[in-house]
């Protein structure tokens, strides 16, 4: 894949995780790279501190916040957002009989109508441009659903459904839309649980181990690329074997 020297690119959740390794990967790849956040100012200042990425707070279930990111992002790298990186995601698990409107409702705003967010203030200069990469992040739970987690796999489950409708949309603009569903990869979350539920979640997974946020990166960095002009509408599963449609 050739060297990217001028398109920007933009990943929500990009400090942290996935989307670290997300932002390092596109911006070695000559990605122009803005990172969006909504907690740890510290985590994000010293992201930025060491790679140079610059990083932007807002929260991505709210539209209007939305719509002055994307727009201060574009005035501060002095043009349109080439590549989205729909990232950031939260969890409020709880099992169904004592998760609260709040857990359900958080959920699926911020890791699923923050697609329709993002996507919906870069389309109009993708469209005009006849270029544009979108690229969600769903879960193996979107897939196979997960105890305790029917907000997050309900939101991941969208995310399928988003992906392969817009993708009819844009397809002859020019515009890519491709999801992304990783299993268990090594984040600090993952890697934070016990030994013994460890074990079990190793135990699924054919490979025998979590992936990297790495290889997630390199993923996104493949259906950014032209090469993969003629893809859309996908989802690509990252999980080690534990799921296979």
């Amino acid at each position: 894949m050739k060297i990217q020297t001028g398109r920007i690119a933009l990943v929500t959740g990009g400090t942290r995780g996935i989307g670290e390794a997300i932002c390092r990967a596109l911006q070695k790849a000559g990605y122009r790279v803005a990172a969006n956040y909504a907690n740890r100012d510290d985590v994000a200042q010293a992201f930025q501190k060491e790679t140079g990425i610059p990083v932007y707070k807002w929260n991505i279930a709210d539209f209007e916040a939305c719509e002055k990111g994307v727009r201060h992002v574009e005035k501060a790298m002095g043009g349109h957002i080439d590549v989205l990186v729909n990232n950031a995601g939260i969890t409020r698990d709880a099992f169904m009989h004592k998760m609260t409107f709040d857990h359900w409702e958080s959920v699926i705003e911020t890791n699923l109508s923050s697609c329709f967010n993002m996507s919906r203030l870069v389309l109009e200069s993708m469209r005009q441009k006849k270029f544009g990469r979108i690229i969600n992040i769903s879960s193996i739970n979107g897939q196979i659903g997960q105890f305790g987690q029917t907000n997050y796999s309900a939101a991941k489950a969208g995310i399928f459904g988003f992906t392969k409708a817009l993708a009819r949309e844009t397809a002859a603009r020019g515009i890519t839309v491709n999801a992304i569903s990783p299993g268990y990869i090594a984040t600090e979350m993952v890697k934070a649980v016990r030994e013994d539920v460890m074990q079990q979640i190793l135990s699924q997974i054919p490979i025998g181990r979590l992936g990297e946020p790495e290889e997630v990166a390199r993923a996104v960095l493949f259906l950014a690329a032209d090469e993969a002009s003629f893809i859309t509408g996908e989802t690509l599963s990252i999980n080690g074997g534990q799921y296979m449609e």
